[in-house]
């Protein structure tokens, strides 16, 4: 029987079992998450093409940073899904493993015959959750894209940037993360209570797209609801105001969010130009950007030292552009224990960004990095009851790697 009350260390999710077929950054960020809870997530992976993040760059000791980092604490297992054992193989883990993550185009999955109708008459308990594109139906939903694209489609990025320059590639993936892996997770979680109340898995389409789409929030609602189109620094949030950043004479950034007045006031009183803050909250385009002139000035006075201890001790809502060496020695995020060590082969262990959510009772601690192609094939079929010698039959035809 699977506990129902979580022990302190072992994490909320611990009673979950996930069969990952996700690759790249999507799904592996989501099973990551669920993971990093208590979850236990098996990665099943292809012997012939293996996941493009396992190459790439920067390495550490032969092994992908990024790699290491989405997918530790997950075993993985080796499969040709193109042979039937190794769908026989799938069929026989979803009676245990009831929660399916994948991320192929619609249609793969079913091809291979580990569709969820297929899959859902073995176990009706079985949650499956598809992270794609443009999600299972509409004329785009065969369609190949990116990231960047699906933020385009949605029309984030027909107010993100500068107006003379036009929209500007994010550092991180918005619809990947923001969009596919955190809706991902909160359609699974969504459908585990669904599943406690009912007892009937279901299945969970997730767009990219759409969850991108759904991230307008403030600007989408008040163009749905009063047709303002909202475009590239005409917003109080998107470089329309003084709400941006700014220069010091040394070439450093400070980011300035001073919205509220008793906020602006400080900036102002700090800069000693107290005359500016009765501006902050103006409606007029005009006076907003005389005003950001007249603060880029001040910052311009004074370099990156001087700034960050004249904002130190005040509430301005002031704070400078910290590249990833300076954030991870901020004393705000060493302690919130942002970084973990994690470890990995031969007792040594690696630096790792630290699962984000802090729960009263704890969470487990990092198993390992992440694991080599099919490294824990034998472990996992023997736990299903397969024997030695089925398990080099199953090598020896390629339906294991």
């Amino acid at each position: 029987m699977r506990q129902s009350m979580q022990e302190p260390g072992q994490g909320p999710l611990a009673s979950l079992k996930v069969l990952d077929f996700s690759t790249l950054l999507p799904g592996p960020f989501a099973s990551l998450l669920l993971a990093d809870m208590g979850a236990e997530v098996l990665r099943i992976e292809s012997p012939n093409r293996p996941d493009l993040l396992r190459v790439l760059p920067p390495h550490d000791q032969g092994v992908s940073a990024s790699h290491a980092y989405l997918n530790r604490n997950k075993r993985s297992l080796a499969l040709d899904l193109k042979r039937a054992e190794a769908v026989a193989i799938v069929q026989r883990l979803v009676l245990e493993y009831d929660i399916l993550l994948e991320q192929f185009r619609p249609g793969v999955m079913d091809r291979l015959g580990l569709g969820y109708e297929t899959l859902k008459r073995i176990n009706p308990r079985l949650i499956y959750v598809a992270i794609t594109g443009y999600g299972q139906t509409g004329p785009y939903r065969d369609r190949a894209g990116h990231d960047i694209n699906y933020l385009a489609l949605s029309g984030l990025a027909s107010y993100t940037g500068r107006a003379q320059t036009g929209p500007v590639p994010l550092s991180m993936q918005v619809a990947d993360v923001a969009g596919g892996s955190l809706h991902g997770v909160v359609g699974l979680l969504a459908a585990v209570i669904a599943r406690q109340q009912t007892g009937q898995g279901q299945y969970v389409d997730v767009s990219m797209t759409d969850c991108a789409f759904s991230l307008n929030a403030m600007a989408g609602a008040g163009f749905l609801a009063c047709g303002v189109e909202p475009g590239r620094e005409s917003q109080v949030l998107n470089g329309g105001s003084f709400y941006d950043y700014y220069r010091s004479r040394d070439g450093r950034w400070f980011s300035v969010g001073s919205l509220e007045p008793n906020f602006m006031g400080a900036l102002c009183d700090a800069l000693a130009r107290p005359e500016l803050a009765r501006l902050g909250l103006s409606p007029d385009p005009a006076q907003q950007q005389w005003l950001k002139q007249q603060l880029q000035l001040e910052f311009e006075k004074q370099d990156y030292t001087t700034l960050c201890g004249l904002f130190a001790g005040i509430d301005a809502c002031v704070e400078p552009v910290l590249d990833l060496a300076e954030a991870v020695e901020h004393p705000q995020l060493k302690a919130r224990s942002v970084v973990v060590q994690v470890p990995r082969e031969g007792g040594a262990s690696q630096a790792q960004m630290a699962c984000p959510l802090k729960f009263s009772l704890g969470l487990p601690e990092p198993r390992h990095v992440g694991s080599g192609l099919g490294e824990h094939g034998e472990q996992v079929l023997r736990e299903l009851g397969y024997s030695d010698e089925q398990i080099a039959g199953l090598r020896r035809e390629g339906a294991l790697g």
